[in-house]
């Protein structure tokens, strides 16, 4: 689901407001490609919801979606543990690569606004 669209000159650009709209426009503006994903489980899980209960788990998948893609290099290094991972013939080998990808992911979702 990652894709990172390099900033020019290299630097990542920091968290949004931790808002619905703030997120979908720092996602406009700095990795576009997961725009459309963005946009089609906003529509399937919340736009026509009468309940908004969803929100929560919604904004935590995507903060941390974002918080990848918007680093090129951190978003290279993810894959590859999870590329590594599932190539691995030991069980435990993958175990680890799937356990250090996890850890990122979870660490980039307690991210701040501005960070």
């Amino acid at each position: 689901m990652t894709t990172a669209t390099p900033e020019p000159g290299g630097s990542v650009p920091p968290m949004p407001e931790y808002t619905p709209k703030a997120l979908r426009a720092a996602i406009a503006a700095h990795t576009p490609d997961l725009l459309s994903d963005f946009d089609d489980t906003w529509r399937q899980q919340i736009a026509d919801a009468y309940d908004i209960a969803p929100v929560p788990a919604f904004m935590a998948r995507w903060w941390g979606e974002y918080a990848l893609a918007r680093d090129p290099e951190l978003d290279r290094h993810v894959s590859d543990l999870e590329k590594r991972a599932a190539e691995a013939t030991d069980a435990e080998a993958a175990r680890k690569l799937l356990d250090e990808a996890s850890r990122i992911r979870h660490e980039l979702r307690e991210r701040e606004p501005g960070e």
